[in-house]
């Protein structure tokens, strides 16, 4: 597929409706979680679930641009090359976060404040 500088509003309505209705599930298993009583191990099952869903959720949600141009997300650090960086190295670093040839990254003007070698194991928050 060549690269693309523009999507269409559906397109942008379906990446988010996927993301939501994911979101949607995991928040009711959190509220299940919540009422479970203190002697069971649902909470941190939930805890241990919340690191591969949201990683996985954001692979997901880079998928749906993946084909954009860099003309559009540009060489600085901003939320689109964050994502970017991120999906890179769940993908082919083991889930370190490396630094891109292109993506000027600063971790202190990052969404997450990663920094290069750091895991990833995104949450909730």
């Amino acid at each position: 597929m060549l690269g693309r500088k523009t999507y269409s509003q559906q397109e942008i309505d379906h990446a988010r409706s996927a993301v939501e209705e994911q979101l949607g599930v995991h928040g009711k298993l959190a509220r299940a979680a919540a009422g479970e009583p203190a002697t069971t191990h649902v909470q941190s099952a939930l805890t241990e679930f919340e690191g591969p869903l949201f990683n996985d959720l954001t692979m997901m949600l880079d998928r749906y641009f993946v084909h954009r141009l860099r003309m559009v997300s540009g060489k600085d650090t901003n939320p689109l090359n964050e994502v970017e960086l991120i999906c890179e190295s769940l993908m082919n670093n083991g889930g370190v976060l490396r630094d891109g040839n292109v993506v000027k990254y600063v971790p202190e003007e990052s969404v997450l404040k990663l920094g290069v070698g750091d895991e990833i194991r995104l949450n909730a928050e």
